[in-house]
């Protein structure tokens, strides 16, 4: 008689020689000393690289009929780092996809895409296929190898300020592929997020928005042998971010028109040195050498020139209350000062001595005198992330795995 629960002979070797190697990889990990150990542990990688080409990579296709995404906002071209730098807020935006069943009586076989938008930009968001999500969904099913479905419904709760230097594009676009990405139900290649790094800097055109979003922390982008490499940098315990955001927007499009196509060598110097100094600052938590190392030449002078007349003013004010540092968010025009207090970690000052509520009042008043109108915002750096809030039908533990710790909240 045959028993039900029986595995194919392929799958039964298939599952011996995955435990024969992870049996070896742990004897030999185990009992490799001193200087044996790493090679030890390269023969071990090796063994379970090679298991990884025999043993099935992906069981089933688990696709999701919703998902719902969190993506934070970012500062980026921060100081000297244009193009380059960028650093996730506890700032969020929300982003619900659903397939949907066709209408009732619709026999076409047109795509509809219902979208959307509550809070802020929400009269000024595209409605349509230009809408940055319904990018990014379309871009993550091409790299999926699946067709989009025909009826899908996209809602967007936007926390980001739009048009405002605060990453509401890179949002839009790494929310728009993770859902597309889930409901396609890819197994990601490499790790991951990896994979989501090259998608979304495709669209953007510069890592510095997009890596921070979907990594969270402070991250140093570049594009080399033609993939984006993207590098976390630990923030100091304690920072703060004070954020002067106006009631105007700042396209980036015009932003970067301003901009000269070329630079004198002595800019470029200046920038590399700062630039320099700049990620030592966060290496050491000497957050004191951000007042000049948050100075730029590429593109601060151009656009507050052209365009934004409050940013010098604000940042001396900034500087002047005591931040350490201060220059313009992304294209602008919010203007971001860094702060954390006498003592650094902000936990253990008392209340006078944090210098957060001084800074925010002092860029108020200075933007008061300018006669810009706007709001501030006193934040924190967020280090996680995007993340799936939750998905239809819920993952299985298959699906934990594929998708690592994006999901570990479910």
């Amino acid at each position: 008689m045959t028993n039900p629960d029986a595995t194919t002979p392929r799958v039964a070797t298939q599952v011996a020689v995955a435990a024969a190697g992870a049996a070896l990889a742990y004897y030999v990990g185990a009992r490799a000393k001193t200087a044996k150990r790493a090679a030890a542990q390269r023969r071990a990688k090796a063994v379970a690289e090679a298991l990884a080409t025999v043993l099935p990579t992906d069981v089933a296709h688990h696709k999701l009929t919703s998902v719902v995404v969190r993506v934070p906002a970012t500062t980026a071209n921060m100081g000297p780092g244009f193009d380059t730098i960028g650093m996730a807020l506890d700032i969020w935006t929300e982003i619900s996809v659903e397939v949907a069943a066709p209408l009732a009586g619709d026999a076409s076989n047109l795509r509809r895409v219902t979208l959307t938008n509550e809070g802020e930009g929400a009269s000024e968001l595209p409605r349509d296929e230009t809408n940055l999500v319904i990018v990014g969904l379309k871009a993550a099913f091409r790299a999926a190898g699946e067709e989009m479905p025909r009826h899908v419904k996209v809602h967007c709760k936007n926390r980001i300020p739009f048009a405002r230097g605060l990453g509401s594009s890179s949002a839009g676009i790494v929310g728009g592929i993770i859902a597309g990405l889930a409901l396609a139900g890819m197994r990601l290649p490499v790790q991951g997020r990896e994979e989501l790094l090259q998608i979304a800097s495709e669209i953007e055109g510069h890592p510095d928005n997009v890596a921070p979003a979907i990594y969270g922390g402070l991250q140093l982008g570049i594009f080399a042998d033609n993939r984006w490499y993207s590098s976390r940098v630990q923030i100091p315990d304690g920072l703060q971010c004070v954020v002067f955001i106006p009631d105007t927007t700042g396209p980036t499009s015009v932003a970067r028109a301003i901009l000269p196509p070329n630079v004198s060598r002595q800019d470029a110097v200046f920038n590399i040195g700062r630039t320099a100094i700049f990620v030592n600052a966060f290496r050491s938590g000497n957050l004191d050498e951000l007042r000049f190392a948050t100075q730029d030449m590429l593109h601060q002078p151009q656009r507050g020139a052209a365009q934004y007349p409050h940013l010098e003013p604000l940042i001396n004010a900034a500087l002047g209350a005591g931040a350490h540092g201060c220059f313009l968010s992304g294209a602008g025009p919010t203007v971001l000062a860094i702060t954390s207090g006498r003592a650094g970690d902000i936990f253990t000052q008392q209340l006078a001595e944090r210098q957060e509520n001084k800074v925010a009042n002092a860029m108020r008043e200075a933007a008061a005198a300018m006669g810009v109108s706007g709001c501030v915002f006193i934040t924190n750096p967020d280090h996680r992330g995007a993340f799936i809030v939750r998905a239809e039908p819920r993952f299985s533990n298959h699906s934990v795995a594929r998708y690592e710790g994006d999901i570990a909240d479910l």
